[in-house]
C-alpha cells in the first residue's frame, strides 16, 4: 500500500507517484508528517486563478464604489479563509477527512445530510472551474485565428477534464506536488499579465464610481465570502489531516488562511482597477469571466495566458474533485475513493457541457448557485465552529465510525439547527436573475426588509444569518452533549463495529 508523504519530501525525493488508497479512515501516526507551512501550497495553488481578477467586476456589479468593493473583498476573503483555518484544526486533531470529523457534531449517520450538501457544492465548483477553463481556451484560440468554435471547446474540455480527474483520482501525493508547480507557474505568469495590462487602468475613472448603499455593500461582502473561503470550508481539514497532532493550531490556521487569501487579495485589487476603468470590460466579464480578460492582451501573450488560466482553474478543480469524492463516501456510498472521484468527474463533465454549450448567462447561474448552497454550508460551518470551540481534546477515532459510540447516530439538535437556519437563510436571499430560484426571499417582506424588490433584496443576509444562528444555537444548546462525550473512556480499536459510509 502506498501512502502519501509530507510535502517537502514528496517534492524532493523524486519517487514515483502512485494511487492513494486512503478513503475515510483515520491517518495513522506513522504517516502524519510535515509542518503547518505545507498547507500553503494546496491553498495558494487552488486560489491563484486569474478568476480572482474577475471578482473585481462581480463586486462592482453590486453598484458600489472602488473603496467599498475593496473593503468588501478584503473582509470577505480574509474572514472566510480564517473560517477554513479554524476548521482545518479539526483535521490535525482528528486526522480524518472534513466530512468524517463532522460526525462528532452531527452523528455518524446524521452527518449524511451535510455530506450530501458538501458533495453538491464541490461538484458544482469543479464544474464551474472546468467550464471556465474551456471557455477561456476557446476565446484565446479564436483571437489567434486558430478557431474557437465547438471543436475547440470539445478538445479543451477533454484536456481540462482529464487533468482534473487524474489529479483527483490519484490523490493527495500528486495533488500536493501538482499544486506546488501550479503555484510557481501561475504566480509568475499572472505577474506578467498584470504588467502587460497595467496601462489600461485609469484611476480618474475608477475613483469617480459613486458609492452604493450599505445593503449593496453587504451583498458584495457575502458574495465574496461564498465565492472564496465559504466555498472551501467543507474541505478545509482534508489536507491538514496528514499533519502530526502535535502541530501548532495557530500555524494550521495561519498557513491555511494565508495560503488561501494571499493571491485572491492581490488579484482582487487589480481586478477592481481594471473593471472600474472600463464599463465594457466589466460587462464582458459577466458573460465570459476569463476569456474577457484576453481582450486587452497583446497577441504574443495569449498562449501563456491560456496556460495560466487553465492551470489556475485546474488547481482549484483538483482539490474540489478530491474532496467531493470523500464527501460522497461520507454520505454513505461504499466504493473506493478513486471510484467516487471518477463518478464525480463524470458529473463534472456533464455539467460543464451544459454550461459551455447550452447555458445563456453564466454570472446569473453562478451567483444563484453560490448563494443557494452557501446558506446550508454556512449553517454547517457555524455548527462545526461551535462544536470545535466546545471541545477540549482530540476526537475519539473509533467512535467517528461507530453509530452506537459517543457521537451518536442521528442526533436531532444539529439537524434541526441546520434545517432551521437554512430555512431562515433562504428566506433572506434572492436570486431573481436565475429563474429557477425566484422562490427564495420569502422572509424579506414579513421581516420588514422591503420584500423581493426592496433595498435589502440583494444583501443576501441569509448566509450570515444561517452562520450565526447555527453557531449560537450549538454554543447554547450543545455544551452538555460535548461534555458528556468527552467524559467517556476511550473507545475500542477503530476497526470494531465501524460504519465507514
Amino acid at each position: 500500500m502506498t501512502h502519501p508523504q509530507d510535502v517537502p519530501d514528496s517534492r524532493s525525493d523524486g519517487r514515483q507517484i502512485q494511487l492513494e488508497t486512503h478513503g475515510l479512515e483515520v491517518i495513522g501516526d506513522a504517516e502524519r508528517k510535515g509542518t503547518p507551512n505545507m498547507l500553503f501550497w494546496p491553498w495558494f495553488g487552488a486560489n491563484v486563478s486569474v478568476l480572482g481578477l474577475s471578482y473585481g467586476a462581480f463586486a462592482l456589479g453590486f453598484g458600489i464604489s472602488f473603496g467599498q468593493a475593496l473593503a468588501a473583498g478584503v473582509l470577505g476573503i480574509v474572514v472566510s479563509f480564517l473560517l477554513c483555518g479554524f476548521i482545518a484544526v479539526a483535521g490535525k486533531r482528528g486526522s480524518a477527512p472534513t466530512m468524517v470529523l463532522s460526525r462528532a457534531a452531527y452523528g455518524v449517520r446524521g452527518n449524511r445530510l451535510p455530506s450530501v450538501i458538501s458533495w453538491m457544492l464541490t461538484v458544482g465548483w469543479e464544474t464551474v472551474l472546468t467550464a471556465l477553463a474551456t471557455l477561456a481556451t476557446a476565446t484565446v484560440f479564436s483571437r489567434l485565428g486558430w478557431g474557437g468554435g465547438t471543436e475547440t471547446k470539445v478538445v479543451a474540455l477533454m484536456v481540462v477534464a482529464a487533468l482534473t480527474v487524474i489529479g483527483g483520482v490519484m490523490g493527495f501525493d500528486l495533488i500536493m506536488r501538482l499544486q506546488t508547480w501550479i503555484t510557481v507557474i501561475t504566480g509568475v505568469l499572472t505577474l506578467v499579465y498584470v504588467g502587460l495590462v497595467a496601462d489600461h487602468i485609469h484611476w480618474a475613472t475608477v475613483s469617480a464610481i459613486p458609492a452604493g448603499s450599505a445593503q449593496e455593500f453587504i451583498g458584495a461582502l457575502v458574495f465574496m465570502m461564498t465565492g472564496f473561503g465559504l466555498g472551501w470550508v467543507n474541505a478545509a481539514a482534508d489536507y491538514s489531516r496528514y499533519l502530526p497532532r502535535s502541530s501548532s493550531s495557530r500555524g494550521v490556521i495561519g498557513w491555511t488562511a494565508f495560503g488561501g487569501s494571499a493571491a485572491p487579495l492581490l488579484l482582487l485589487v487589480f481586478g477592481l482597477l481594471l473593471a472600474g476603468s472600463s464599463d465594457q470590460l466589466s460587462k464582458a466579464i459577466a458573460a465570459d469571466p476569463i476569456g474577457a480578460l484576453t481582450t486587452i492582451l497583446p497577441t504574443w501573450f495569449l498562449v501563456p495566458f491560456a496556460v495560466v488560466a487553465v492551470l489556475g482553474l485546474v488547481g482549484g478543480a483538483v482539490l474540489d474533485i478530491y474532496s467531493s469524492g470523500l464527501a460522497l463516501l461520507s454520505a454513505g456510498v461504499r466504493v473506493p475513493r478513486y471510484l467516487a472521484a471518477l463518478f464525480d468527474g463524470a458529473l463534472m463533465i456533464a455539467g460543464s457541457v451544459y454550461v459551455v454549450f447550452f447555458a445563456d448567462s453564466f454570472l446569473a447561474q453562478f451567483m444563484g448557485f453560490l448563494t443557494t448552497l452557501g446558506v446550508p454550508i454556512a449553517a454547517w460551518c457555524g455548527i462545526m465552529l461551535a462544536d470545535l470551540a466546545l471541545r477540549r481534546g482530540d476526537y475519539d477515532e473509533g467512535d467517528l465510525y461507530r453509530p452506537r459510540g459517543r457521537y451518536g447516530d442521528v442526533p436531532l439538535l444539529p439537524l434541526l439547527l441546520t434545517l432551521g437556519a437554512t430555512a431562515v437563510g433562504w428566506g433572506l436571499v434572492t436570486n431573481t436573475a436565475a429563474d429557477w430560484l425566484t422562490w427564495q426571499g420569502y422572509l424579506l417582506e414579513p421581516f420588514g426588509l422591503g420584500g423581493r424588490t426592496g433595498s435589502w433584496a440583494y444583501a443576501n443576509l441569509g448566509v450570515l444569518v444561517a452562520l450565526a444562528l447555527a453557531f449560537l444555537g450549538t454554543l447554547l444548546l450543545g455544551r452538555a452533549r460535548v461534555r458528556a462525550q468527552e467524559a467517556q473512556a476511550p473507545s475500542p480499536t477503530p476497526d470494531e463495529g465501524v460504519q465507514r459510509g
